[in-house]
């Protein structure tokens, strides 16, 4: 029962570690351009927090008593952002080396 609750409140934050990197679309939203150190800092925050997301997500899912919609739900959330990064890095790869 005790383990439970706590899976539902790391479930929980996986979430909302996972829809955290949504933030970046904030300032572009509002047309705001960022400084070089701001942005390089703010990726490195995302691609963390998506990580981290999906590796909170992986704990909460593999516990089949603790597997719920918010579970699956941030677990999806985090495998697609974290295949964006890695898309993204291969493709910076191939255009500054290709």
């Amino acid at each position: 029962m005790e383990v439970t609750k706590k899976l539902q409140k790391l479930s929980l934050a996986a979430l909302i570690i996972s829809l955290l990197p949504l933030a970046t679309f904030v300032p572009v939203f509002l047309k705001i351009t960022l400084p070089d150190g701001v942005r390089m800092v703010w990726a490195i925050c995302n691609i963390v927090l998506a990580l981290a997301g999906l590796l909170l997500s992986v704990v909460c899912v593999k516990n089949e008593e603790s597997r719920s919609a918010v579970n699956i739900m941030s677990t999806v959330i985090s495998v697609a952002l974290v295949l964006m990064i890695t898309g993204i890095m291969v493709l910076a790869l191939f255009l500054n080396f290709g």
